[in-house]
């Protein structure tokens, strides 16, 4: 059955990022064609680009990347819950890409973004990120704006159209994330010495 992993993108204090996580961990969990998993960056802090060559040259020698890359490895694809921050994705985030190559290579991605115009800009910024790790990011996308779909600007009130809109992004992502297997297995079946 493929694997998805849905990734926390925020570790700031207060973030609404938990939120919409559950939400999309919940939703999601009632479909019978994929297992998803929550996976929070606060439970994986990495250090802000201490790798002393750059993750497509193969395995880190640091342990926290190591730890990092077994956590992502065995996922077929990923949805990102991702702030908006001034106009573009958060620094944690960001590292935690940047962070490895080969596994988020021939994965789909999908995204659910938050922020004053729905996380919009962050979304821009991590299909170009994304493409660039060798990922296929599917076309629909979720976006929730901070001013109207939090009650009292604390509580997150999905509304019926945000529903619909993941059940888009999810239907795409699975079929993706099939649709890439054969690639991903090629890609364990081939060694590369730099």
């Amino acid at each position: 059955m493929i694997r998805l992993g849905i990734i926390l993108g925020s570790t700031r204090p207060n973030r609404k990022g938990p939120q919409v996580a559950q939400w999309v961990l919940e939703t999601a969990s009632q479909r019978g064609d994929a297992e998803f998993e929550l996976i929070d960056l606060r439970d994986h802090p990495l250090p802000h680009l201490d790798e002393p060559m750059a993750p497509m040259f193969g395995p880190s020698v640091n342990a926290h990347t190591r730890a990092w890359a077994d956590r992502i490895a065995p996922f077929d694809g990923f949805v990102v819950v991702t702030p908006e921050y001034n106009g573009g994705v958060p620094g944690v985030l960001k590292n935690a890409l940047d962070h490895l190559c080969a596994e988020w290579t021939d994965k789909a991605v999908g995204f659910v973004s938050y922020g004053v115009s729905g996380g919009a800009r962050a979304v821009v910024q991590l299909r170009t990120v994304c493409g660039t790790l060798g990922m296929a990011d599917v076309g629909y996308q979720v976006a929730i704006s901070v001013l109207t779909d939090f009650e009292n600007h604390t509580t997150f009130t999905p509304r019926d159209h945000h529903v619909a809109a993941l059940n888009k992004t999810l239907d795409q992502l699975v079929a993706w994330s099939a649709a890439l297997a054969p690639l991903r297995a090629g890609a364990e079946t081939t060694s590369v010495e730099f």
